[in-house]
This record gives C-alpha cells, sequence and structure tokens, in this order.
C-alpha cells in the first residue's frame, strides 16, 4: 500500500508494523501514523494441531441480568468428542451452572420477541422483569412459557408498543390466554412494591394498535390517516368497549368506504378480535359516522354506503 511522505515529498510504500500500531515508510523509516487502530478481526485458532481451523475469537456477548455478567469459562471438547483432560470437564459438570434457568429463560424471551418482532429495548425490558423475578425466587413450580409471555406483555405496554394478549398466546405453545393473563396479574403484584411507579403499565388507547393492525390488512396511506383521525375523534364520544374493538370497528368501517373493501373475516383475522365482537362496537360507533369520519375522507353522501349494523 502507497502513502504519501512527508520526508520523501511522494508517495512511497508503507509497511504496518501491527504490534506497536505504526505506519512506516519503507524507504526513509519515518512513522507516519503512530498507535493506529487495527480495525479488522483479530481472529484466533484455539484448536489442536488435528488441522481443525476454529474461527472462533470471542465468548458471548455481556449480559448485565447474569450473576458474573455471563463472563464464563467453558472447558470445550475435542474434534473427536474428546477433551484432554476427562476429569476438568467432570469437574466442571460437577458444579452446575446457577445461570441455567435464567438462561432459558431470556433465550425464550428473545425466540418469543423475534417471532413478534419486537425492537431490542423490549427484549431488554422483558428479561429485566423477568430477572426481578427470580431475584425474588418466585418463578419456581411456575409454567415458564407463560410467565415469559406476561413479561413480554407487560413490557410492550410500558414501552409504549403494546400487543394484546391473543398475538402473545399465539406464538406460545405451552400456555393458554387464561395462564398468560394469570402470570400478568401475578407479575404485576410480585414487583409492585418493589418497582413502584415503574411496574405501571399505562392506559392502552385504540390508537396503539392501529398502524400493525392497518399494515396486516395492506391498507394505504391515505386509508391508515382516515383511520387514525376517525380514532382521534372517537375519543370524544362514550363508547364503552375495549381499545382493540373500537380499532377493529373503525378499520371496518373506513374499508366500506375505499375502493379496496375489506370483508370482515379478514379484519378479525388481522386484528385477532372476534367477528362478533367487532360487530357490537361497529353498532355504537354508526350513529356518530358522521361526526368521526373525515370530511376530506367521505362527504355525507358517501357514508350511506356505510352498511346498517343489524340489532
Amino acid at each position: 500500500m502507497d502513502s504519501y511522505c512527508s520526508d520523501c515529498k511522494r508517495n512511497t510504500e508503507v509497511v504496518f508494523d501491527h504490534a506497536a500500531g505504526d505506519t512506516v515508510c519503507s524507504e526513509c523509516g519515518l512513522v507516519l501514523e503512530a498507535r493506529s487502530i487495527d480495525e479488522t478481526s483479530e481472529w484466533r485458532t484455539f484448536a489442536d494441531d488435528s488441522g481443525d481451523h476454529d474461527p472462533n475469537r470471542v465468548g458471548g456477548p455481556v449480559n448485565p441480568l447474569l450473576g458474573d455478567a455471563a463472563l464464563t469459562t467453558v472447558i470445550s471438547r475435542g474434534a473427536n468428542g474428546s477433551s484432554g483432560d476427562p476429569s476438568l470437564s467432570r469437574l466442571q459438570n460437577r458444579g452446575g451452572d446457577p445461570d441455567r434457568a435464567i438462561v432459558l429463560a431470556f433465550k425464550t424471551i428473545s425466540n418469543m420477541a423475534d417471532r413478534l418482532s419486537l425492537v431490542t429495548t423490549i427484549k431488554d425490558r422483558a428479561s429485566e422483569i423477568y430477572k426481578r423475578l427470580e431475584d425474588q425466587k418466585c418463578t419456581r413450580g411456575r409454567n415458564l412459557e407463560a410467565l415469559v409471555a406476561a413479561c413480554i406483555y407487560i413490557a410492550c405496554r410500558q414501552e409504549g408498543k403494546p400487543r394484546t394478549v391473543k398475538e402473545i398466546c399465539s406464538i406460545v405453545a405451552g400456555a393458554t390466554k387464561k395462564e398468560i393473563g394469570r402470570a400478568k396479574e401475578f407479575i404485576v403484584k410480585q414487583l409492585k412494591v418493589e418497582m413502584g411507579e415503574s411496574m405501571e403499565m399505562g392506559t392502552i388507547h385504540a390508537g396503539d394498535y392501529l398502524r400493525r393492525f392497518c399494515s396486516n390488512l395492506g391498507m394505504s396511506n391515505e386509508e391508515v390517516k382516515a383511520v387514525q383521525e376517525t380514532v382521534q375523534k372517537a375519543g370524544d364520544f362514550d363508547i364503552r368497549r375495549s381499545p382493540i374493538s373500537i380499532a377493529a370497528a373503525i378499520i371496518f368501517m373506513i374499508t366500506q368506504l375505499s375502493d379496496s373493501k375489506k370483508p370482515l373475516r379478514d379484519i378479525s383475522i388481522a386484528t385477532t378480535v372476534a367477528e362478533g365482537t367487532i360487530k357490537n362496537a361497529y353498532r355504537d360507533l354508526y350513529p356518530h359516522a358522521a361526526k368521526i369520519i373525515p370530511e376530506w375522507y367521505a362527504k355525507e353522501r358517501d357514508l350511506k354506503n356505510l352498511c346498517s349494523p343489524k340489532a
């Protein structure tokens, strides 16, 4: 590689001294750059002479939620499944891993979060909640899947990205919706005293679900904007339905006025709300349609296209 040398007054070939971090001119010996940082991967081979080139360079990431921050030493086995000194492996296994249970829980949280496409902050928050439960020694004998799912539900609420219990239940194999609900109440009760206000999950609004539901249905930007404005105006009326039911009913209402009408069944699947529940919420919203649907999206004559709810 060539670089400009201030002594030679021209581009010369340079030599990198990786040990000292220096860049040296090969002709005059001038140090052109000192203590430079080598940004390449520091691959090291820990394999024996068997010819197995192991490219592992470091262990797992540091985890502050574990007792030793996950900075443990593992005695690996050789290429044929045998280690140099079998007694070392036996001693390590005899000692056990005190963090084995919580590491399993963290992996389960990570897997569930990935399946729900959750961001890292929610994943870390759920892990922190579970760690506090583990510290109180109250997880033994309880359904791990239900506890982990409940931790994710609470973390989503606290981070302002709520998921419905049905959504979370759909990716959990070993727990029912009722078990997840009970686990959530148990966690809140256990940690309320310790965490205080930080355990508050806040109030759920219909607008919290809109973007995800509209995205699942493939709605256009104009339709999404109309749904958002309709939800905001609907808040001025006393609609005694759950936020998720209101969101689903408003999506159903707006799609009726668009060119790409969505069947009620598709909306039910995308929002995880039963068709009957959507119909009941729609019945309560229908009398206020002219006041909550934005004028730029639908004129009064267009509102006549809305199907009349059955009594």
